[in-house]
């Protein structure tokens, strides 16, 4: 027997993966969050134009917020900003921010077709 809330987390579930599997980029983040303003501006300035989904402000928002709790795992790494990128989770700032520093972030980005330079 299926619960109801079940079945609302396995669409939110099946949202999230034709949402990410259908775009290059997709940023998860609450709109009065820095660190998730930084990933955005950061991705604007490559010349990505990501698909971004402010939680705080979609109807499935709390749903897919613990859903970003369960990808990110049991380590410090918080769940907003979620940065997918060709289908896949990258992670979060910090991740997002490694990547760019060490220059794996834009192969990723054209990769996934993102960036075509």
């Amino acid at each position: 027997m299926r619960m109801v809330g079940e079945s609302r987390m396995e669409s939110v579930y099946e949202r999230v993966r034709l949402l990410v599997s259908g775009n290059a980029v997709v940023v998860f983040t609450m709109s009065g969050c820095c660190m998730c303003h930084v990933v955005k501006q950061l991705l604007f300035g490559l010349g990505v134009g990501p698909t971004i989904v402010e939680l705080d402000r979609d109807v499935a928002g709390k749903e897919i917020h613990a859903l970003l709790f369960q990808l990110a795992g049991d380590g410090p790494q918080q769940p907003v900003p979620a940065v997918f990128v060709g289908g896949k989770f990258l992670g979060g700032i910090e991740t997002v921010m490694a990547c760019h520093i060490n220059g794996t972030l834009v192969p990723l980005l054209k990769q996934a077709g993102a960036l075509w330079l």
